[in-house]
This record gives structure tokens, sequence and C-alpha cells, in this order.
């Protein structure tokens, strides 16, 4: 149970201070940080992890500097306690959400069985719900169902990416 929990604040911190595309998020991308955002990356910091600042001030793991992979996971159980709730996940439209479950169903009645529904929520597709065999497997073993069960709902972890 430790283990996973250190995994699941390792994380976290990643996803906190991960990007997307090329380099940083710009402002209009991401709201500014938080007080607990703040403080988890101060916490970081004084244990160890070197922190780097955002065009617009948001704190990130400085992924450059060869010590943050060695120091972040005592650094993350060290600071477990200031850790920033995770934002909820945002509501999908509910077109979206039958979309995702139609491709689903789909992919199941093509010959995907192991194929989950989408999150009921996001309409994404869940990825701790799928190894990365069964990924690799779809992608390869299962063409002809992808493009016959692909809709064009655009998520970006819509079976084929988008």
């Amino acid at each position: 149970m430790r283990k996973y929990a250190t995994a699941l604040f390792i994380a976290a911190s990643l996803a906190l201070t991960a990007c997307s595309g090329d380099g940083e998020p710009k402002a209009s991308d991401s709201p500014p940080p938080t007080k607990e955002d703040i403080a988890y990356h101060d916490c970081l910091k004084d244990n160890g992890v070197k922190i780097t600042h955002t065009d617009y001030g948001a704190p990130r793991v400085d992924k450059d500097d060869p010590s943050a992979k060695e120091n972040l996971p005592a650094a993350a159980e060290a600071c477990k306690d200031k850790l920033p709730p995770m934002p909820s996940p945002q509501q999908a439209d509910p077109q979206v959400i039958a979309e995702a479950r139609a491709e689903a169903k789909c992919l199941r009645e093509n010959g995907v069985a192991w194929f989950p529904d989408p999150d009921p929520v996001t309409g994404d597709l869940n990825d701790r719900a799928v190894t990365p065999e069964q990924m690799a497997e779809l992608k390869t073993q299962h063409v002809d169902a992808l493009k016959k069960c692909k809709t064009n709902r655009g998520s970006d972890n819509a079976v084929l990416g988008g």
C-alpha cells in the first residue's frame, strides 16, 4: 500500500508539473497557481527538487535538472500532506459520451471483446482499464474495427487519438 501511495504522489506531482505540446503552457491555458500549488512546490524545493517558474508564475519541477528524478520520490513523500487536490474532471457533453459508448460497443461487436466502456463523466478511454499490450494489439490487429467504429468526437483520448 505504501508503494502505491508513493507512486500516486509521484504521478500527481508529475501531473501538476507536466506540460503538453511544445514547451510550457501559455498563460491562457491554465489558471494561476493556487496557494496550495505554491506551498506544495515550495515543500518539494525544500526537499531537494529544483523548481522553475513559468512565464505566468506557476511553479514546476525543473525537468532538465538531472537530480529531479532522483529526488522527486522522497520529496513527494515528504510533501504529501501539502499535495493540492486534483481538479474534478470536466463533465463532457452528453453527445460526446454517447458517441464514445457507441464506439466502444462497436469495437466489442467487431472482435475487440475486452474494450471497456468510456469514462461516464469525461467520455475518455480509461487508460487504467487497458494494458499497453492491448492498445498495441488494438492498433495493429484490429485496424478494420477501428476504422469502422471510430467517431469524429475529437477527444485526445479517443481510440485513435482524436
